[in-house]
């Protein structure tokens, strides 16, 4: 259920499943990420987590952060949860070194934002 009560339970839960994939990657290169059947498949379940969480945000909090691309975020879920058996690497790979970095700054600020408001 979406509740606006509970968007900085579902920004923290996005907060640490990018801290995870990023414990995860700590000087593994995506060859050895390719390589390792399990850390792979727990960084792609992080990032299933993050579209979920981001999916169970209120739409007014998405609306109000419109920098973030939720709508693709929730797509990326989409695509993982339903099409696990054809998971490109690249893709992941894109994630993990173009989205990700930007993704934890907003979600940093965006739970500093609320901190504040409190």
């Amino acid at each position: 259920m979406r509740e606006p009560a509970r968007d900085i339970e579902r920004l923290v839960h996005i907060k640490e499943s990018i801290d995870r994939i990023n414990r995860y990657m700590n000087g593994v290169t995506m060859d050895m990420l390719l390589a390792d059947d399990m850390r792979y498949y727990a960084v792609v379940k992080n990032i299933e987590i993050i579209g979920e969480a981001a999916n169970m945000l209120t739409f007014e909090f998405r609306e109000n952060h419109p920098a973030t691309p939720w709508k693709m975020i929730v797509g990326m879920r989409n695509y993982i949860t339903h099409e696990y058996f054809q998971i490109k690497p690249a893709v992941v790979q894109e994630v993990l070194m173009q989205d990700l970095p930007e993704l934890a700054e907003q979600i940093e600020a965006y739970l500093e934002e609320i901190k504040a408001e409190q």
